[in-house]
């Protein structure tokens, strides 16, 4: 089977809640934030700092529903921190006889990590 590695779901311009080097490692999201995008818990994620540049991979776990919670834990918080704004990225392999329907979901924040829009892109659309 020929398959590529496409994106799954995108949760964009969130602002990192906190930062804790001392925790086990990962990254903490709210649910809501994590059903809006479709990422269940232990998923690996791409995470993207915006305003730094760094760039992991890491798995989530949630944190308190409702609370807008977005924490780097771990090694991770080393390169991220309180205040940052981040993109959390999901892939998904997709044989390639399904890329025409392939969608994604993209996940646009607003103030206090709260989901301002949801929007699906398809191949060849702009996102």
């Amino acid at each position: 089977m020929r398959a590529r590695i496409m994106l799954r779901s995108k949760i964009h311009r969130a602002r990192v809640t906190a930062a804790d080097r001392n925790y086990e490692g990962s990254i903490t999201l709210d649910p809501e934030l994590m059903e809006a995008a479709g990422i269940l818990p232990l998923e690996q994620v791409h995470v993207l700092d915006i305003d730094n540049g760094a760039r992991l991979e890491t798995y989530v776990i949630p944190g308190e529903r409702g609370s807008g919670a977005v924490e780097m834990n771990g090694a991770a918080a080393r390169l991220i921190q309180t205040g940052d704004t981040i993109i959390v990225l999901s892939y998904a392999l997709v044989p390639e006889e399904a890329l025409e329907g392939h969608e994604a979901t993209l996940v646009l924040l607003g103030e206090g990590n709260r989901v301002k829009e949801v929007r699906r892109v398809g191949v060849g659309e702009k996102p």
